[in-house]
């Protein structure tokens, strides 16, 4: 990853702070019974709005960097096989269960024969197979992100993004802290509401495990 000095001015990108929950007891404040019970579709609003504004904010990334951005279908090199909390892990099995079966056990199946340090198992032909329903890291990748190593702050991207630029503005850099903090807190109240025990039984899968959840 490339490194360039912080921008003056960073963090005016807004993302959800609070997701919002579920009806809930005013008494206890866990969610109140329903006559019917939620389907993982509709406990995924959350996630799905999050998602929803990191891509705006991508998207406007993009658009005021068209020629310092050359990310594109067929460069492959962040597809790895990487983890996901539960929150992320239950909305690519909901997008798998969505395609065709032929397709899906197909996915399944690669799933099974990945390997956890290799390359992502949904990576195929150098694209995607559920591309519309990649996880968030996956859509942020290439793009300026605000890291912190050891306490001290910097900028970094795609060693192929921005050749030559030294200065970014801060509208253009994602606070990665910030943008985790807002998935952690989704997961959270996903987990109380999706899990019988109110949490999963891991803190994180890898997405040949969320591949293979049973929903």
């Amino acid at each position: 990853m490339n490194t360039i000095p912080i921008p003056a001015a960073i963090g005016k990108h807004r993302l959800p702070e609070t997701p919002t929950p579920l009806t809930c007891c005013p008494v206890c404040g866990y969610p109140a019974a329903m006559e019917t019970t939620p389907s993982p579709h509709d406990l995924l609003k959350n996630y799905r709005d999050l998602i929803c504004r990191v891509d705006e904010l991508c998207a406007g990334i993009g658009e005021k960097f068209p020629e310092e951005i050359v990310c594109r279908a067929g460069c492959a090199g962040c597809c790895r096989h990487l983890t996901l909390l539960p929150v992320e892990a239950v909305a690519l099995a909901v997008a798998l269960h969505g395609l065709p079966p032929d397709l899906a056990d197909m996915i399944r199946n690669r799933a099974r024969q990945s390997a956890p340090d290799g390359p992502c198992p949904l990576l195929m032909d150098e694209r995607c197979l559920l591309y519309a329903a990649r996880p968030l890291i996956c859509r942020t990748h290439g793009l300026p992100l605000l890291t912190r190593l050891d306490g001290t702050p910097r900028v970094d991207f795609c060693p192929e993004n921005f050749r030559g630029v030294t200065n970014l503005p801060g509208s253009a850099v994602i606070d990665l802290e910030r943008l985790n903090t807002a998935l952690v807190a989704v997961d959270a109240l996903f987990c109380r509401e999706y899990f019988p025990a109110g949490r999963a039984d891991r803190e994180r899968y890898t997405i040949a495990e969320a591949l293979l959840l049973e929903l």
